[in-house]
């Protein structure tokens, strides 16, 4: 059954969070100044270059049919949609997939497997095989092709349990079909995300901050986009309040957002994320102040990823001032394929280094 209206705003409560955790960080900053010239540099990039829901279909590995076999795969795939950073520097030593002979890494990875399972007959993207798929299945699913490549793909366990309990509940709910699910939620991307939140425990991203509960739902904000995207706000992907969703905090779109200005650290949180990057990729797993992995929950992840939507919010703000609509899901799309399209451009601005289920 849809949740109802009373408790249906759960984007909503990720943007409260957000702003809650902007007016309470002290290592993180949304600069007006910074907002406001990265506003008029992304709408000037995104406009020249027609940016729109299409380029979601344009990748070759992302669904070119919007159909119900694509809800079915794209809930996989955000179902799996975390931890894809590498603690390799050399590239050929990274977690690889290898699809028609094109190498695949990071988020591309995880697509370019899925599709290699379903072109080998595995039928991945079906609840009743995936709800029982072994760690063996899953890690011939999820092997790499490359001989030199010894690196695995990261948390293969953790993805292992997520599939395992959001097949068991798409059998036990919902006949085994997301895209029944999709149907409950009646047009409405809020309810829809309430949903997802309430029945599977690993969609559910909460935290704790400064004493209080706080919502930032990366994956089922972002499932919840992809569906949009791939329809391209029809049929299926049509959702009358696709605006109240936010920007998808993850590790990725941070850098972007310190690259044009609309988010700043502290001298000692640089100084940490610049050292840690090191110290991972040589093997230190220490915590904070000590450089090493970020835990998540801590203080300085939850401020990277609430000051990420907050800015991203006002973002928006300022270029629907100009007169131009926009949401916070096409600014992300376009700020994380620019930070993936730039390497270059990004190499002096560290990510912050957290192994964790919700990105």
């Amino acid at each position: 059954m849809p949740v109802s209206a009373a408790h249906s705003a759960a984007s909503e409560r990720v943007l409260e969070s957000a702003h809650f955790i902007n007016k309470n960080s002290s290592d993180v900053f949304v600069p007006e100044a910074g907002v406001q010239q990265a506003a008029h540099e992304i709408i000037k990039r995104m406009k020249s270059t027609g940016y729109s829901t299409e380029e979601w279909k344009k990748h070759e590995l992302t669904p070119n049919t919007a159909d119900a076999a694509a809800i079915e795969w794209i809930f996989v795939v955000d179902t799996l949609n975390f931890s894809f950073w590498s603690d390799r520097t050399n590239k050929n030593e990274q977690y690889t997939v290898t699809l028609d002979g094109t190498e695949h890494r990071g988020y591309w990875s995880l697509c370019a497997a899925i599709n290699r399972a379903i072109n080998e007959g595995i039928p991945i993207t079906h609840a009743s095989y995936y709800a029982h798929a072994s760690l063996s299945d899953l890690s011939h699913i999820f092997r790499t092709d490359l001989p030199n490549v010894q690196e695995h793909i990261p948390m293969l366990a953790e993805r292992v349990q997520c599939l395992h309990e959001t097949g068991r509940v798409l059998l036990e709910k919902y006949g085994g079909k997301f895209a029944n699910m999709l149907k409950q939620c009646e047009g409405s991307a809020q309810t829809l995300v309430e949903m997802v939140v309430r029945d599977f425990a690993c969609y559910r991203d909460e935290h704790m901050f400064q004493g209080r509960r706080v919502d930032l739902y990366k994956r089922a904000q972002i499932l919840v986009a992809d569906i949009w995207a791939c329809f391209e706000g029809q049929k299926d992907g049509m959702f009358e309040d696709i605006d109240k969703i936010t920007m998808f905090a993850d590790y990725r779109v941070p850098q972007a957002l310190c690259h044009f200005g609309a988010l700043e650290y502290s001298p000692r949180l640089l100084e940490y994320l610049k050292t840690s990057e090191v110290a991972v990729r040589q093997g230190t797993r220490a915590s904070p102040p000590e450089p090493g992995l970020l835990p998540t929950g801590h203080k300085w992840e939850v401020e990277i990823r609430g000051n990420s939507i907050w800015a991203v919010e006002r973002i928006c703000q300022h270029i629907r001032a100009s007169g131009v609509h926009v949401n916070a899901i096409l600014i992300d799309f376009y700020m994380w394929d620019y930070a993936k399209a730039h390497p270059e451009a990004m190499a002096s601005i560290p990510i912050h280094l957290t192994r964790s289920i919700f990105y």
